[in-house]
This record gives structure tokens, sequence and C-alpha cells, in this order.
């Protein structure tokens, strides 16, 4: 974990600064989401970033616990949290391979351009499986590269192996709603904003 962990340290003051590529989905997105929270709801947001998603749904929730493993990441989405007088996210430096919380818990998880990143997607979304209550939620968006740039199956190794990268992982839409169902969720909502764009699921744990 040390590498990628490197690359999004020296990454976060960069993409704090960026802007949203496509606004208006990133809102549709936030909206979509904010139909199936509830003022008593306990989320947990895994590959948080620098944390604006996180604070853009806490006035919808009880709480929010908000993660990634890169320090840097959590100390801007902290900064971003204290100036906007938010108190009901908790900001914490972890992998979501390594966060522990009781089972059947959550009333929803969020894992939001992260779930191409991680080494084993199976795994993760069994792990958000378990903590979810029966008729919680999963809400993702994720690149599946393996739909948009099959050149990257090339490019991603490469990258990595000389530290410009992080780890990425390359597969198709497809595989990622049959990791999904194959875990025990039904696909509640899936919108893609156009072709090569991330696709948005929302994924109930059957209950």
């Amino acid at each position: 974990m040390a590498r990628p962990s490197r690359f999004w340290d020296w990454m976060a003051k960069r993409y704090s600064k960026q802007p949203i590529a496509d606004e208006a989905a990133y809102q549709k997105k936030l909206q979509v989401t904010r139909d199936y929270l509830r003022p008593d709801m306990e989320v947990l947001e895994f590959g948080c970033g620098t944390g604006s998603t996180a604070i853009a749904h806490a006035p919808h929730v009880k709480h929010i616990q908000a993660i990634d493993f890169s320090s840097k990441m959590i100390e801007i989405a902290r900064e971003k949290a204290a100036a906007g007088n938010v108190t009901n996210v908790t900001f914490e430096q972890a992998a979501i391979d390594d966060f522990r919380v009781p089972g059947q818990t959550l009333d929803a998880v969020l894992g939001l351009s992260v779930l191409h990143l991680v080494e084993d997607r199976d795994a993760v979304i069994a792990k958000v499986h378990e903590m979810l209550k029966p008729g919680a939620v999963f809400v993702s968006s994720t690149a599946c590269l393996g739909d948009m740039m099959m050149f990257f199956r090339v490019i991603a190794p490469v990258g990595r192996f000389l530290g410009l990268l992080p780890l990425v992982r390359i597969f198709r839409v497809k595989e990622l709603e049959n990791s999904l169902t194959a875990a025990g969720f039904a696909i509640d909502h899936q919108w893609q904003p156009a072709k090569g764009k991330a696709v948005f699921i929302v994924a109930k744990k059957v209950a």
C-alpha cells in the first residue's frame, strides 16, 4: 500500500484544486444518492479523497465515517469540514481493506471513483455487503476502463512499475455488475452520463 499512498499524498493538493470535470453529472449523482438517504442514517464513505462529497451529504444523514489511505487527502478533508463547521463527518486515514465495523450496522456505503483502484474488487464488495443492514445501499461511481481505453491495459502496469501511476484495475461495466450481484446485491439504479464516462450504480443489499 505504500506506493499508492505516496502517489495520492503527492497528488492531494493538486487534486483538491481541480474543478469537477462534469459538474452536471456530479450534481445528478448527489441528488440520486440523497433520494436514498435519511436523517437517522450511519454512512461510510471509503476512498473519500479530500472530503467534498461526504461534506455535501452531511446535512442529510446522522453521521458519515469517511476514510482514505492518503494522510494528505484526510488533512485537506478535515480542513474543509472545520471551515464549513461540519461536525457529523469523521475523517480517518484508513484503507477499506483494513477498516473494521460490526456486520450489518451501516445504512449506506459510498465508494466513489475507487473500485478500479483497489487490489481485489470482489473482496471489497463482499466486505461492503457484510457491513450493510439488509435493504441498505452501496453507492458507487466507477471508471470501467475495459469499456473505455483498452490501451490502458498496457500503459497502467508500466506506469505503476515506474511509480508514475497507482494501481489501476481494468474491467468492464458488465464485470462490475456481475461482482455486485454475485455478492448479494440487486442493482436499484444505474446511470452512465455518456459512453466513456464512469458508471454510477446504487446497489441494494437483498433483504
